[in-house]
Order: C-alpha cells, then structure tokens, then sequence
C-alpha cells in the first residue's frame, strides 16, 4: 500500500469518527434534553440523565480534537497540490475552528453547574432563577455552534478545490464539498443575522450537506491511489 493511499485510509477512519462524535453532541443531546422557552422541564431531563449530558460535552469536545487531526491528515495528503490551499485549509478547518469549540462548551458546564446548585455562592439565586439561567447559557452554546458552522462551512471550500486539482481523487467529489459549504455558511449567517428563513433552509440543507459523506466513503473504501511515474529511459 502506498504512503498516500494509508494517509487516505487515517483520514476515513478520522472522518467517521467524528461523524460518529458531532451528531451525537451538537443534535441528538440538544434535541433531548433542551426544551424551548422551558427552563424547569429542561432542567429537569438533564438532572435525570447527567452522565448522558456529560457524555455529549465529552463527545464534543472530542470532534473538536479529532477534527484537528483529520484536517492535518488532509494536509498531508494534499499539500503537495497547492500548499497555500492546504494552509488556508488548515486555518480554517482546524487553527480557528477548533478554539471556538472548547470555548463553545464551557456554556454546557456552566449549565450543568447552575443547575446541580452545588458551589456555595450560587445559593443567592433560587432555583427558577438558575434554571432560567442554565437555558440561557444552553441557547448561547446554540449561538457559538452557529459561528463556529461559519468556518465548518469554510474550510471545504480550499478543501473542494485541493480534491478537484489532485489527480487521484474524483473531480466531483471537490464539486461536492464546494456544495456542502453552502448550506453551512447561508444557515449561520441567516440565523445571525435574525432571518425569519432558518427553518426553511434546515429542511433542504440535509442534500448539499451529503458532500462530506461521499469524500468520507471514497477515502475509506478506494483510499487515493497515485499512479506510479513511469521511469525515465537512459539514453
């Protein structure tokens, strides 16, 4: 097996990983713990289920860390096709994203801690006030997701166009990742931007966001075989 083809492989296995991670952390634990507008039911599922909650801090913090490595697997792969690509790839992917997401997290813990009431200092608020407090903190994780998604979107652009220039990795699958950056970047600057269309554009984001699972299922299953050069004839 070729180095470039076992460099591939990492990448695969990197990318289901996190693929594994993120959906459970950033939609399957908001969407059943979080109630909308309800603070005491919400409270409630979290204190009922802790260490499930604690488990999607830690799978996010997790995506975070493994998708540092994927993106540096990447680079490595596909620098040699344009270095100032795969650089931009890496800033964006990796350097910038990822401390938005640590950061991100702490909103979770600090929800959590309200909510268990157990530091001293939080007995000057009453209960409704530090679950009003904890959904507080739980919508402004909601909003960091919706920044750092800006440069989830971003780095598959130089991305896309390092796999459409190499020549041992399908054309498409490039266009592809292009595509998935759309969705990512008209989401979060609709939803920053207090747009009444999020809703709309969530329901037709699931199609154009398929383009990391193709790129994801190549890597895995073909790698990226580099034709070997012919050797040059002595005179």
């Amino acid at each position: 097996m070729q180095p470039t083809n076992r460099t591939a492989r990492l990448a695969a296995a990197l990318y289901v990983l996190v693929g594994v991670t993120a959906p459970f952390s950033l939609l399957y634990v908001p969407a059943t713990f979080i109630v909308k507008n309800n603070p005491a039911v919400t409270a409630q599922k979290i204190l009922a289920a802790q260490s499930m909650f604690r488990l999607g801090i830690l799978c996010e913090l997790m995506t975070a860390t493994t998708a540092i490595f994927l993106v540096m697997t990447l680079y490595r792969l596909l620098n040699n096709v344009n270095r100032m690509q795969a650089a931009l790839m890496v800033i964006l992917g990796a350097v910038v994203s990822a401390p938005i997401s640590y950061l991100n997290v702490i909103s979770e813990i600090a929800a959590l801690t309200l909510l268990r009431g157990s530091t001293g200092f939080l007995t000057v608020f009453n209960q409704p006030q530090r679950e009003a407090l904890a959904l507080f903190f739980l919508h402004l994780h909601g909003q960091g997701l919706l920044v750092v998604q800006i440069f989830w979107g971003l780095w598959l652009i130089p991305f896309g166009l390092l796999v459409m220039r190499s020549r041992f990795l399908p054309r498409i699958l490039g266009i592809l990742l292009v595509i998935n950056a759309v969705p990512y970047l008209l989401i979060s600057t609709t939803a920053l931007l207090g747009l009444p269309y999020v809703s709309v554009l969530n329901k037709w984001a699931l199609i154009p966001e398929l383009g990391e699972v193709w790129i994801m299922l190549w890597l895995l299953i073909k790698g990226a075989k580099v034709e070997a050069q012919p050797a040059l004839e002595r005179p």
